[in-house]
């Protein structure tokens, strides 16, 4: 039988879950199992688990799983070193040769393991089959919009944590805003899940949104508008070919742009869009201030979603559970493909 293992999350401020209570009804009635780690933070409760009919191990259980269950998380293991003899489904942060690719890889290697790594379980179109994105928008144009009215008051923006719900979200923000002076903001990757998320925020609280995509962006630059909007949101991944967006001098220049949040956040990439900033903003200092008189910031949080812990496990389960239907066939599919992936990786980490 197969059986899906869902692990407690060891990273702080982790509180979201891939797979909801619903999610293990209708993996049971497939003829899958399912386990469910004991967590302090999962923001959904262990009891509707059970009541689905997943049965309960302690947290951090999974490496004495059986053998066969497919182990499922989200963020990252502990570094530990230890072999990983699990076939684990996660976001393994490892295909584009991040920090410590090659040693994680090995742990498979060495273990027998292998790695489904979510953002590689892509369709025939190579279009991501579940992702975080939209609300990585939506609390992005958030805090960006919170440090906008900090501004305003002559601070900058304090630490943030997670909110309960969207709409608890929205009240502080509007909240927030209303002392400040409008702010009007620029959307690039409107058409995208994360720009649609950026988008929807700024809606629900009143701020006047341009949405730019391929199309506008096309000519490759420079983009004066940038500096004409209070706000501005990248919601575009660094890559080859992808301009500038703000120029390294932008603080220096004349302009109303007070806050930028990018989003997509690749400080450390070559091809960074926004080289106004070198490192990722953190929940305890949300932006970075890189030029005074008038101040600029950046809002650059890597784990954005984290920030709404409810809607984003509840939007990414819907997307993922028809494909978690589809593990008693998981050498096919885009499992099948995922696993390709990973044994190329693979080889690489072991040459």
């Amino acid at each position: 039988m197969t059986h899906l293992w869902i692990r407690s999350e060891s990273r702080p401020n982790e509180e979201r879950v891939g797979l909801t209570p619903e999610g293990v009804k209708a993996l049971r009635a497939k003829g899958i199992a399912v386990t469910v780690e004991e967590s302090p933070h999962r923001v959904l409760p262990l009891e509707e688990f059970t009541a689905a009919g997943a049965e309960v191990a302690p947290e951090g259980a999974w490496p004495d799983a059986p053998p066969e269950a497919i182990v499922f998380g989200l963020k990252e293991l502990p570094e530990d070193g230890t072999p990983l003899r699990h076939r684990h489904i996660m976001f393994g942060h490892a295909f584009k040769r991040q920090t410590g690719w090659d040693g994680f890889l090995r742990r498979f290697g060495e273990g027998g393991g292998a790695l489904y790594d979510l953002e590689y379980l892509v369709d025939k179109d190579n279009r991501r089959v579940a992702a975080f994105g939209f609300w990585a928008g939506y609390a992005g144009a958030a805090v960006s919009a919170l440090a906008w009215a900090a501004q305003a008051r002559g601070e900058v923006c304090g630490p943030v944590s997670t909110w309960k719900d969207a709409e608890a979200l929205q009240d502080e923000v509007r909240a927030a805003l209303s002392d400040a002076p409008q702010a009007s903001a620029l959307v690039i990757g409107a058409l995208g899940r994360v720009g649609s998320g950026a988008q929807k925020l700024c809606e629900q609280v009143g701020i006047p949104v341009t949405g730019w995509d391929m199309a506008e962006t096309a000519h490759g630059g420079p983009f004066p508008e940038v500096l004409e909007h209070e706000l501005f949101f990248n919601c575009i991944l660094a890559m080859p070919g992808v301009p500038v967006f703000v120029p390294a001098d932008a603080g220096g220049r004349v302009r109303r742009l007070g806050v930028i949040g990018d989003i997509a956040c690749d400080p450390t990439s070559d091809y960074n869009p926004v080289p106004v900033y070198d490192a990722a903003t953190s929940w305890e200092a949300p932006v970075v201030r890189v030029h005074d008189a008038p101040p600029l910031d950046v809002m650059a949080i890597d784990n954005l979603p984290s920030l709404l812990p409810l809607e984003s496990s509840l939007d990414f389960a819907a997307q993922l559970l028809p494909h978690l239907l589809t593990l008693d066939r998981i050498e096919g599919g885009v499992w099948g493909a995922a696993r390709t992936t990973f044994d190329e990786h693979l080889k690489e980490a072991m040459a």
